[in-house]
């Protein structure tokens, strides 16, 4: 039986990775992992608050394993912290890190390095399928996810704070892949059918520009 964590950024690959999973039956998914700034306590890359992956953990019902990283580390930081991150894991009793990585191969190959000298392995159970097809299944699923960041240079800044609903697909320009597989766009899933219900957030009406993206926070209500 593999125990198993999921490389989790609170987006849509992820979360369809982790569905995808809890449907094998040689698989025990035992917690969610995922890198946050020290500092200003969001997610890497998708600036994801830290308290909304809380949130949306506690509505998965799965704990959360928290990799904390220095604003802009060097290579060495990077991946001593990975390093302690993983090594817990295995400590754990994890076998596998799960990842959601759909056809990036340079990706890929730099994950599988991140566990040599581990016990770990690494599973892609996205790897290399349409990302026609695993959007499509991610939306007939029942999953709701927000654009929260678009690389303005492929994505037109109407489209950040939309749902990635069909609609919005069909509107993307066609240079866009459907899953921003590309680092077109990221998301953050805030209600689907893993959930144990809608989670109680909503958009900033702010836009922020980062040297790369833009992006729209999520917060949670009060």
């Amino acid at each position: 039986m593999k125990r198993v964590a999921i490389s989790h950024s609170g987006g849509k690959d992820s979360m369809l990775a982790l569905h995808y999973m809890l449907k094998r039956d040689d698989v025990i998914v035992d917690r969610l992992m995922t890198t946050v700034d020290e500092n200003d306590h969001r997610a890497s890359v998708h600036e994801t608050d830290e308290a909304l992956l809380d949130l949306q953990a506690e509505a998965l019902g799965l704990p959360l394993q928290k990799i904390y990283l220095p604003t802009s580390p060097s290579n060495e930081e990077y991946h001593a912290r990975m390093r302690e991150g993983l090594t817990q894991a295995e400590q754990d009793g994890i076998t596998h890190i799960v990842f959601g990585d759909i056809n990036l191969s340079d990706v890929r190959t730099f994950r599988e390095n991140q566990l040599e000298g581990l016990t770990l392995e690494a599973i892609f159970p996205l790897w290399q399928q349409s990302t026609a097809h695993l959007i499509d299944d991610f939306l007939t699923l029942g999953y709701d996810t927000w654009i929260t960041t678009i690389d303005p240079n492929r994505v037109p800044k109407p489209f950040l704070g939309r749902s990635l609903n069909r609609q919005t697909l069909q509107a993307l320009p066609d240079t866009v892949d459907p899953c921003g597989e590309n680092g077109e766009f990221h998301t953050f899933v805030v209600s689907g059918p893993l959930l144990k219900r809608a989670l109680p957030v909503q958009l900033s009406d702010f836009m922020s520009e980062g040297p790369f993206y833009h992006y729209r926070d999520v917060y949670i209500k009060d």
